[in-house]
Order: C-alpha cells, then structure tokens, then sequence
C-alpha cells in the first residue's frame, strides 16, 4: 500500500520528531495535538532542528523550507479522515491510547493504518477496540527520531504480513532500520535496557557508588555512550518507573521489581532533565 498521507498525534519530542522525518521523507504530513500552543511548540523544535542542519551544511535553507511545507498543524481529529497512515506518540497509559483508537478507527478509512510510538504497551490489547486489528502495528521509534535509525516494529496477535511490509517499507522510506518484534511487554529495547538502568539506580540506593561513579564505569568500562543515569534522567524517571512496573506486572518476576530509590525520586518529582532535578542537577 502506497502511504501519501501520515498523521501524528502528539506534537511533543517523539510525535514532532516523526513529523520531520516523515516530511523528510516526502509524505504529507498531519501534526495533531490538543491545543494550537502545543503544536506550535512541536513545529518550533522541528524548524530549530532543521535550522541547526543547515548551519552545519546537511541540508540547504530551501530544503528545510520544503520539508516545513509538507507539514499541516491541526487541533481536529477528523483530520485523520484524510490520512493512510496514523501513528500516535501520546502519553504512556493505555486507557487513553485505547480511547483514542476507537476514536481513529471510527474516523479513518478501511484502508488506514493505526500505529502506536508506545514503548511498553501491548499492541494486541490496543488493536482489540478496533474493527481492524490486522492494520494494527507498534512503531516504537528511538529518542531523539531524527538521529537514531532504528524503529522497532511490533506486531500484535492480528497484525497482517501486508500491514508489517508497508511499515518496513516506510521506515526505509524514513531511512530508519524496521526490526520486527513480537507483543511482549517492554519488546526488545526497555527489556533489556530498564532492567540495566533499574539495576544502576540499586547500586546507588545500596550505597555501592555515586551517580557519577556508576556512569563513568560504564562509559568508560563498557563503551557505552551516556551512562545509565544520565539516561535515565534524559528518559524522565517516571517514564522509567512506568516501564518497570509494566514489565514487573507483565511478566510476573521479581528481578523486575522498581527500586525503591526510583519510587522515591518520582514521588519527590525529581523526574530528571525535564523537572531540574534526577540523579543530577540540570540548570
């Protein structure tokens, strides 16, 4: 199936990201959000991207122009009447992702797919309250989208062999690398990545090393660019919680369990970069 038309629903860091490289990528594109300031705000970080690649020569002036052209901001759902493809990077709660899918597959045509950015979430789940599960897919994009090139593909119980090939051949089309998951919680990637960071923050609720100590391990120890707790900080720590609880819940082992320090911090709404204050303290 040809893609021409892509909405997102969500204009914060992830949705507005997907916007520019699907612009990028010559589609038309819809950037939803509730409330013209929050559109407003995603268009601004994309025009600041795109700003930033031709300061540094990797487009030209008009070709940021063109790529901000393809860009359509809108406040009305029924906007989605009009698109092939929807991909939501909404808040991380299902009883709001699964609203707005009943939404979408009322307004949407036959031939729409439904996408979900949902990190954690079970895909099956969310394509049950549709009429088309089948056009149901999880499309977990990395942060920040337009610098990192994977996309982690997930199908649900129903997802068709047609539905995962038009996403693989998007992505490409994003220059993006799909790689095909099944329907467990966390996936791949917050499978094995939050249980690391989990595991770093119980280093430093146990007394074994510093913030700073167990970053500076592993960046220099294991090569790794940013360390655990800067990430986590850069992640958002109730994100972080979420995502272990989800897995905790999901998959019924205590090796999931959260920190307490990372309860802790998230009660204090020390959240990381995003609140001033995580692991460490940001101006």
């Amino acid at each position: 199936m040809e893609i021409k038309k892509l909405m997102v629903i969500g204009a914060g860091q992830m949705g507005a990201g997907i916007a520019q490289v699907a612009a990028q990528a010559g589609l038309e594109v819809i950037l939803h959000d509730l409330s013209d300031e929050f559109v407003d705000r995603g268009l601004g970080v994309i025009t600041k991207n795109l700003s930033r690649d031709v300061q540094k020569g990797r487009k030209t002036a008009d070709e940021k122009q063109a790529i901000i052209g393809k860009i359509t901001p809108s406040t009305d759902l029924n906007a989605a009447k009009d698109a092939d493809f929807v991909v939501e990077a909404i808040v991380e709660n299902m009883d709001v992702k699964t609203s707005l899918f009943k939404q979408l597959d009322e307004i949407t045509p036959a031939h729409t797919i439904l996408a979900s950015n949902t990190s954690s979430l079970p895909i099956t789940e969310i394509a049950a309250v549709t009429k088309r599960p089948e056009k149901v897919i999880g499309m977990h994009f990395m942060n920040p989208v337009p610098v990192m090139k994977l996309i982690e593909v997930i199908r649900g119980l129903a997802t068709s062999d047609e539905t995962y090939r038009t996403v693989a051949e998007l992505s490409a089309a994003m220059n993006k690398t799909a790689v095909e998951v099944n329907d467990f919680p966390g996936f791949v990637s917050n499978r094995i990545l939050l249980p690391m960071i989990n595991e770093a923050i119980y280093c430093v609720y146990e007394g074994v090393a510093t913030p700073e100590a167990v970053d500076e391990v592993m960046k220099l120890g294991m090569n790794h660019p940013m360390g655990p707790l800067t990430l986590a900080d850069f992640i958002g720590l109730d994100t972080c919680l979420y995502i272990m609880e989800i897995l905790h819940e999901g998959l019924g082992d205590s090796k999931y369990r959260p920190c307490p320090l990372l309860r802790k911090y998230v009660k204090a709404g020390w959240l990381g970069r995003k609140s001033g204050r995580g692991f460490y303290k940001y101006e």
